[in-house]
């Protein structure tokens, strides 16, 4: 693996938007958060307040593992984006649920309303029944990877085009002028385009055609891996990615208070659905071509949070966390995905005491490299 070479770039933070019950954790620990609007509205305008760049709404279309109601995702996004005024919003979509030009005018109407602040996470899919239960075919791993390629391609030409075409096997566009197209400023485009997973069949598409890669929360060197393989195969096509890691934040004033909420949103955990969860996604996993997808060597313990996020290890004081961050930003990490027991707290409690450390350490590394 060739090492990548750390952004100048000051990193950029995210957070999991809570628009489905139940909160990050699948755990009976208590959290201070809400799936509803009003709590949602002011979670947004705290976070671009306190240092935050994007939001990831999630997408779920039913009940599953703890997660009892949800509230859909691009509508819910463009509300938020509504309510801010800095704020970038990521909708999940998921390709086979969503016709790509009907979601492509969507989008480019959320960015006009909100200045050119929307973007899309496109989500392959693993939760059979969303699709089965709704009378949509379950493809089969590396389909649903082929058919999200298909899906990007699509979104992004007729969003720069003005007289788009494509012809994929399982989309296609004619002679089609999508006005108003949506916002492009320097370095943009279009609406960003991110994509999670952790396949081959992930990888390779990501260095294909996605403008970001979310990984599910890793350590360095597992970091570090992804990275170097994914921008491998965007460097065959002319192309570079970001990347963005999951992690789910306990900041404390201690280590020893924030080793101890982890220690007891485990014991807590709702066994019952991280087991579900946990056999759900293998299965999932276990389909792919080289049984390399998500989930496939996470513990019960990684599980408690849906995506890896203890695994990142953002546990701990102020300055551990951001030499942490610093750590995967060397790696070559250009954005973190951020998940809270209590949101409203939490996320001022970054802006205030860990975000100032983690500027500081940039300074003094670029400091360092002048």
């Amino acid at each position: 693996m060739s090492a990548i070479a750390p952004s100048t770039d000051p990193l950029k933070f995210a957070y999991w938007v809570p628009n489905v019950s139940g909160g990050l954790v699948v755990s009976k620990i208590e959290q201070r958060t809400d799936w509803g609007f009003e709590y949602n509205k002011k979670l947004a305008q705290l976070a671009e307040n306190n240092g935050f760049d994007y939001a990831l709404s999630q997408v779920r279309y039913m009940a599953s593992y703890g997660a009892a109601y949800q509230h859909e995702s691009t509508s819910f996004s463009l509300a938020l984006l509504l309510a801010t005024e800095r704020l970038k919003v990521i909708a999940a979509v998921h390709p086979g649920m969503w016709q790509p030009g009907v979601l492509a005018k969507y989008i480019a109407t959320a960015d006009h309303l909100s200045g050119g602040r929307a973007a899309i996470n496109v989500v392959s899919g693993w939760f059979k029944d969303e699709f089965t239960k709704m009378g949509e075919p379950w493809l089969e791993h590396g389909e649903r990877y082929r058919r999200s390629e298909e899906f990007i391609r699509y979104v992004r030409e007729i969003w720069t085009s003005e007289h788009a075409e494509f012809n994929g096997d399982f989309y296609r566009l004619h002679d089609f002028d999508l006005k108003p197209k949506p916002l492009a400023s320097e370095g943009r485009p279009h609406p960003e385009i991110f994509q999670g997973g952790n396949s081959a069949d992930a990888r390779k598409m990501a260095g294909r055609v996605s403008d970001w890669y979310f990984s599910n929360g890793n350590n360095p060197d597992g970091i570090s891996e992804q990275i170097a393989d994914v921008s491998g195969e965007a460097r065959e096509h002319g192309r570079a990615v970001r990347f963005g890691l999951n992690g789910f934040m306990i900041a404390r004033d201690s280590e020893k208070e924030a080793r101890e909420t982890l220690r007891e949103i485990v014991a807590k955990a709702d066994t019952e659905a991280v087991e579900g969860f946990g056999s759900a996604v293998k299965q999932a996993g276990q389909s792919t071509s080289d049984k390399k997808g998500m989930w496939q060597d996470s513990s019960f313990e990684d599980l408690v949070q849906y995506n890896d996020g203890f695994r990142t290890n953002l546990i701990g004081t102020p300055e551990q966390i951001a030499e942490r961050m610093i750590e995967f930003k060397r790696r070559g990490v250009n954005l973190f995905l951020l998940g809270y027991l209590h949101f409203h707290e939490e996320v001022e409690y970054f802006g205030q005491h860990v975000l100032p450390i983690v500027r500081e350490m940039e300074q003094a590394e670029a400091e360092r490299a002048a």
